[in-house]
């Protein structure tokens, strides 16, 4: 079988293909014959070494990925050969909260990911996938798709008629202005381009804020919810968009903590914080049991992921290339 692996960090160099064996399933394993994966910025963020996140050399990357299961291993009770199938972030965390234990193993991260032909999987570690989705699409629900939604749904549900914050056109931000609109919330969307504004209108987003042309954006958050701020704040910039956001969310409301994809060093002011009275809550993605939840909504609402470009196995380079120039709406797929 073809994957690709990284043995170095810090270039696109770095991706190498390989041809290695077709893995064999165990006990309670099953061997996924990968249809399509899908790029998150986690990804391109580990392979230049930026954030916290040091992977080991040498494994497979990707966290996201979708295919078909071709063989089980003994025991195998909860899927049949022939089942479509997409694996969860954490393959240890199953319901409940996040803890230690059941953060280990993330996939490209400590464990082999899905950029490869074939990949055996405990059948504990994957979920059914919808079943008007393709392959492509479904691949993109994993990391994406899945913190979007809990984005949304904790630590209590955001309700009708309540106002959410999203930054940008990237995977995240689409999906939480999707599942956002599911639940009759108001959506104030930020962007910097005409054509990316024109995609988020027909989203659904109610309120577009250019940050190009308003630095400091949340004087207009703040006057398009009548002084009050917003209840929720999907926050995927990070230090280039924290200090806007605090001034920007209601007392009491959440500022849901996701990514870093903005340049920036911001210097919070602790008086800042404090006279915003905003709760500031880090989450990482969520448990099988999410996932599960989150495809039955997308089942009901025949909900389609916003994919902006598919790319082949053998140019797995250009995909990541393509992410890297941040030009990208919605989300990027690999396609074996």
């Amino acid at each position: 079988m073809k994957c690709f692996r990284i043995n170095s960090f810090g270039s696109l160099d770095a991706l190498n293909m390989r041809i290695e064996n077709e893995p064999k399933p165990s006990r309670r394993e099953v061997l996924v014959k990968v249809r399509a994966c899908s790029l998150n910025y986690r990804d391109l963020s580990m392979l230049f070494g930026k954030g916290t996140l040091s992977p080991r050399k040498g494994l497979i990357p990707l966290s996201d990925g979708a295919g078909e299961i071709v063989e089980t291993g003994g025991d195998v009770s909860r899927f049949h050969k022939g089942d479509r199938v997409a694996g969860i972030f954490f393959p240890n965390w199953q319901a409940g909260t996040l803890t230690q234990d059941t953060g280990r193993g993330a996939w490209g991260l400590e464990e082999d990911g899905w950029l490869t032909q074939y990949k055996v999987i405990s059948e504990e570690a994957l979920v059914s996938i919808p079943q008007h989705l393709s392959f492509e699409e479904a691949s993109t629900l994993p990391c994406a798709a899945v913190t979007a939604w809990n984005s949304l749904m904790k630590p209590r549900q955001l309700k009708a008629g309540q106002t959410v914050l999203i930054q940008g056109t990237g995977g995240v931000s689409l999906f939480a202005l999707q599942f956002a609109k599911l639940l009759g919330v108001k959506v104030i969307a930020l962007t910097s381009t005409q054509e990316k504004e024109q995609l988020l209108r027909e989203q659904g987003a109610d309120h577009i804020i250019n940050y190009t042309q308003h630095s400091d954006w949340y004087h207009q958050v703040r006057e398009l919810t009548e002084g009050r701020g917003v209840d929720r704040i999907v926050e995927v910039g990070g230090p280039g968009t924290i200090a806007n956001s605090i001034k920007s969310c209601k007392p009491g409301g959440e500022i849901i903590l996701l990514g870093f994809a903005s340049e920036g060093n911001s210097m919070l002011n602790f008086m800042d914080i404090y006279a915003s009275g905003a709760v500031l809550m880090p989450m990482s993605v969520g448990s099988r049991e999410d996932f599960e939840d989150m495809n039955r909504a997308i089942s009901r609402a025949q909900l389609r992921p916003l994919i902006s470009r598919i790319f082949t196995f053998d140019d797995t380079v250009e995909a990541w290339r393509f992410m890297q120039e941040k030009n990208h709406t919605g989300k990027i797929v690999i396609t074996l």
